[in-house]
């Protein structure tokens, strides 16, 4: 089975996509003095002691929570865990702000209690909060993502590695049936997690891209892989590939990010492909900074 992740060059195709851009900081606030040059701690209504009680008690809460390992409270991020809780029926029961419920009665820690996590560490290290932190912009994509969209790609191991098995151990490889490929189009077959349907839905996914027109089939096969115990090579976390929960289309009419690493965001999959999948519970790796355009997953959470 082919790796792209090991290919030196990209294909020589021009791209057709957005330049990349940068993302502008956050502004600061901060509290006006009286006249009298001291912050000002009262006014008519009373709204600047409010205020100031709610700003101490948050920041008293939020120690608190780091202290006992609880982290922020799940509403507090792009994706609630309510969505997460309803993707996967076979598996979760509920959630608290803390913990989520899985139905065989595991509890697993939302958070891991670290608020001062930078990216790079998010991708390495990712809490179930983190995994759900980055909101994934369905439909056409309007613009490049910015250097740190990548949703999608904070993974935590430990929630995947119980849904789908661990590889190492061969039980992924136990859950895995072949699925046909583009069969009107002479795409051969592929091999995909039963978990969760997945296989179910990949069928119906390759149904609706043997109905393209040529010019558009040709992004979608040959596929380029499928399940594979590996890890991503730039974070060392362990792939989708590794759960079977992912596909490679076409490697050369691909864009991958590593193939030249200095370059700006490029694409050439057309939305037709793109829609078909989300359509079936699976995002697209064209979505993110470190854009892999060949690559689809299932994550339904996100969508």
């Amino acid at each position: 089975m082919r790796d792209k992740k090991r290919k030196s060059a990209a294909p020589g195709s021009e791209p057709a996509g957005f330049e990349g851009h940068r993302l502008s900081g956050s502004p600061r606030l901060s509290r006006a003095p009286s006249a009298s040059g001291q912050p000002s701690h009262s006014t008519d209504n009373g709204l600047d002691v409010s205020c100031a009680l709610i700003h101490r008690w948050v920041r008293a809460l939020t120690v608190l929570c780091c202290l006992f390992g609880a982290g922020p409270p799940a509403a507090a991020h792009g994706v609630s865990v309510d969505r997460l809780v309803r993707a996967y029926p076979d598996f979760l029961l509920s959630h608290d702000d803390h913990v989520l419920i899985w139905k065989d009665g595991t509890r697993m820690p939302l958070s891991d209690g670290r608020t001062d996590k930078s990216f790079e560490e998010k991708l390495r290290h990712a809490s179930i909060l983190d995994q759900l932190s980055l909101p994934y912009p369905k439909g056409p994509l309007r613009k490049p993502p910015g250097l740190q969209e990548d949703p999608g790609r904070l993974r935590n191991v430990a929630f995947f590695d119980k849904m789908y098995g661990d590889c190492s151990k061969g039980e992924v490889q136990r859950r895995l049936t072949r699925v046909a490929w583009l069969p009107r189009s002479g795409g051969g077959s592929v091999e995909i997690t039963t978990v969760n349907r997945v296989a179910e839905r990949l069928r119906a996914v390759s149904e609706g891209l043997d109905t393209l027109r040529p010019e558009l089939k040709k992004f979608a096969f040959p596929s380029a892989g499928t399940f594979n115990c590996r890890t991503v090579k730039d974070t060392g976390v362990r792939s989708m590939h590794a759960w079977g929960a992912a596909i490679d289309l076409n490697t050369q009419v691909a864009d991958y990010w590593l193939w030249n690493p200095k370059n700006p965001y490029r694409n050439r999959v057309p939305a037709e492909i793109v829609d078909i999948f989300e359509k079936h519970g699976f995002i697209w790796g064209g979505k993110w900074a470190h854009f892999d355009t060949m690559h689809f997953e299932y994550r339904p959470e996100l969508l």
